[in-house]
């Protein structure tokens, strides 16, 4: 009786399989390799990035992503070759992390969004002689690429990036995910400026680098917050009335932003910011089975606005 075990075809006939356009195998041939990939020893491994990268544009793609964990040098030459002719932002991505300093400076003008300059300015401020282009990066991204680029932090400059960041929550709103939010934690200790997502993220950099002043400082101001937003009216209504939890979650992040623009230097203010009770507009609490409804925060206003915005699947925190 045959066995119905099936065996595997050795990883040199799928390879030979693959590469072959007329076996006929070229597709049945690709899944299998890029199954059993992770597992294979590293000279087979290389042999089918080389393969792939020869291939055409799908199978170039899943060769980069795969080298950003399977680096080879004797590869670089085929990168180089397929940057300069294509520019495909995959490879973008592999150029950028292991090509060499010189070659990455050459093609600076291709990495200017701020992702890819990102990842290029980690590789290239290991230089201190590197001017970091400031402009080009996000407030936490900046504080990533000095932690680990070993350039250290000024504590002023480390206390005014947290505000700007406020600032620019502030203006800008806050998403529901970028902060704590079960309704049966501790209300009066954590929909606070501190842990605010990128807050969060940029104390992570600062702590890591032994910059605690800016740290400490930014919490006594926190707490200042923390105050005023407690002892609001706003804050007071927002418990009166058994809203449903995404409405909760909207009216509470709005109260953050205004008492957190409130607290804020004059210094970190634009002057084409909207004013901090437009960050409270009025809004209705919508309710089932034809039932009234109900103004809320302002008192002397009665537009009806719809406040904040369905929230969006959350990024990971750490940018590397």
């Amino acid at each position: 009786m045959k066995s119905k075990n099936k065996r595997n075809t050795p990883i040199a006939t799928l390879i030979r399989n693959f590469v072959d356009k007329k076996s006929g195998k070229v597709s049945v041939s690709r899944k299998e390799i890029q199954w059993r990939f992770g597992a294979l020893d590293w000279k087979d491994q290389k042999t089918i990035l080389a393969a792939f990268l020869e291939a055409g544009k799908e199978d170039r793609h899943w060769a980069y992503k795969q080298l950003l964990d399977y680096w080879d040098s004797s590869l670089e030459n085929k990168i180089k070759e397929l940057w300069e002719l294509y520019h495909e932002q995959r490879c973008k991505w592999v150029v950028i992390r292991y090509l060499s300093l010189d070659y990455v400076k050459q093609n600076m003008q291709d990495f200017t969004e701020e992702r890819d300059y990102y990842f290029a300015c980690l590789r290239l401020a290991k230089d201190k002689d590197y001017v970091i282009e400031k402009e080009k990066l996000s407030l936490t991204d900046y504080f990533a690429v000095l932690y680990h680029s070993g350039r250290g932090f000024d504590e002023n400059e480390g206390l005014a990036v947290l505000y700007k960041i406020v600032h620019n929550y502030c203006v800008k709103g806050i998403e529901d995910y970028e902060v704590s939010k079960s309704r049966d934690s501790d209300t009066t200790s954590w929909f606070f400026p501190v842990n605010l997502q990128d807050i969060r993220l940029a104390i992570y950099y600062l702590e890591k680098a032994d910059c605690c002043k800016p740290v400490l400082a930014f919490e006594d101001w926190n707490e200042k917050v923390k105050k005023a937003m407690k002892d609001s009216q706003e804050y007071k209504r927002l418990h009166a009335h058994p809203y449903v939890d995404y409405d909760y979650e909207r009216r509470k992040l709005d109260i953050l932003r205004k008492y957190a623009y409130l607290a804020l230097d004059d210094k970190y203010k634009m002057p084409s910011d909207p004013s901090a009770d437009n960050f409270l507009k009025p809004v209705k609490e919508y309710s089932e089975g034809g039932k009234t409804v109900f103004d809320t925060f302002s008192t002397s206003s009665q537009s009806d606005y719809t406040m904040g915005s369905q929230p969006i699947e959350p990024d990971e925190i750490l940018p590397f």
